[in-house]
């Protein structure tokens, strides 16, 4: 009897190699970021991509099984991540707890934000209302987990618990930790949005295609996040497989930028491509235009560009919006030597005001003489940036 306990303790009941518990246990693991980030995240969170009841229930039975997260808690959570983004509201800012406390202690803040009950209410609206949701996956969370310490130690004897705890810590450290943390923290970005996000690398493979923050911040409701060339989405990819098997219908992606010629007149269509593009718009702006004139004055100042500190470059792309109040002085200090690039910064302030500009109208006759004035200013890398913004146009994207 003793030796009985002792195998099962040792082997479990599949007496199982090595290689088979690690194959095992990164299965297990993917299966759970592609729970997150296809069902919680793309699915119930953005609307931009609507799962097969096969599939969301599924997705939803093995979210409660391998990390007892409520799906309301979850959607609206990250939902209002995006709505208060990098502000004190925001439930897992870098910029408002350090990247330490969101890094390392993601679960806390996340545990905090489900605890507001009012937020929890507005944000989480349209999430699974059923049944087994009432009694069950939300009713009891930890039930999901308990029993799936019990399949492990059931397979794999004392090690299952081993490979339970890896289960267990896999989103909080990739999901809570790493993507809230590192990804508005580090990597580089493909449009400047209003916030911090990054691209962690161009290849979203390991963690479902979260790594690409950046491309997801500038279009949400996307249901792909992969939007150059150059870049995948692996989540993407299971999208498009379950697609192509009548079990996922996709309702948004991103849309492509057009470059429309011989446009002489901003018209609704520029108005409406500025607007859906802001973000790649200003980081058009940033590349053509500031970088270029910071080159050529350093180039006249018989200086290098990097005369200029790095941090301070980057910051000429959003104004110096994360700068403290002694950035902001060094900043002006830099602009203040060279007028040609207060002159470019100073349109782009204009340029990112008519974004936020309600009126169509309004918006419109604003952008013309932006445009205008831009073409009227003498400065060559402003020019060109204004005759390439007249013709931008908005095309489908698939």
């Amino acid at each position: 009897m003793l030796d009985a306990v002792l195998t099962f303790l040792s082997q479990g009941l599949t007496n199982a190699s090595w290689v088979t518990m690690l194959v095992y246990t990164l299965v297990m693991t993917q299966i759970t970021i592609f729970t997150v980030t296809l069902y919680l995240h793309r699915c119930q969170t953005h609307r931009g991509v609507d799962l097969h009841p096969l599939i969301a229930n599924f997705f939803r039975f093995w979210g409660w099984l391998t990390t007892g997260m409520v799906t309301k808690e979850w959607v609206a959570i990250h939902r209002k991540h995006h709505a208060k983004v990098e502000t004190e509201e925001d439930p897992h800012s870098p910029q408002i707890y350090g990247i330490k406390k969101v890094f390392l202690d993601g679960v806390s803040l996340y545990r905090d934000a489900s605890e507001n009950k009012e937020d929890m209410e507005k944000y989480g609206r349209g999430t699974p209302d059923d049944w087994i949701e009432r009694k069950l996956f939300s009713a009891h969370p930890y039930w999901g987990p308990t029993l799936m310490a019990v399949i492990d130690l059931s397979l794999f004897g004392v090690i299952g618990g081993l490979i339970w705890a890896v289960q267990m810590i896999w989103i909080p450290f990739w999901a809570a930790g790493f993507v809230n943390g590192i990804g508005h923290w580090w990597g580089y970005r493909n449009f400047e949005s209003a916030d911090t996000a990054r691209n962690l690398i161009p290849w979203g493979f390991w963690i479902g295609g979260e790594e690409l923050h950046n491309n997801h911040h500038a279009f949400p409701s996307s249901a792909k996040f992969a939007l150059r060339k150059w870049e995948f989405d692996i989540g993407w990819a299971a999208i498009c497989m379950l697609r192509a098997v009548g079990l996922a219908k996709v309702l948004r992606v991103a849309p492509a930028l057009d470059i429309r010629p011989n446009v002489h007149l901003p018209d609704a269509e520029t108005l409406k491509a500025v607007l859906t593009h802001r973000f790649q718009a200003m980081t058009d702006y940033y590349r053509q235009v500031i970088v270029p004139t910071l080159r050529d004055e350093a180039q006249h100042a018989g200086e290098n560009i990097k005369s200029v500190p790095r941090r301070m470059r980057l910051a000429l792309a959003d104004g110096g919006r994360w700068l403290d109040n002694e950035g902001r002085d060094r900043m002006q200090a830099v602009l203040a030597k060279r007028p040609t690039l207060q002159t470019v910064c100073d349109f782009r302030t204009r340029l990112s005001a008519l974004m936020e500009q309600r009126g169509a109208d309004q918006a419109l006759n604003g952008l013309q003489q932006w445009i205008h004035e831009a073409e009227q200013s003498g400065i060559q890398a402003l020019q060109n940036f204004a005759q390439r913004l007249k013709g931008y146009g908005v095309t489908s994207a698939a």
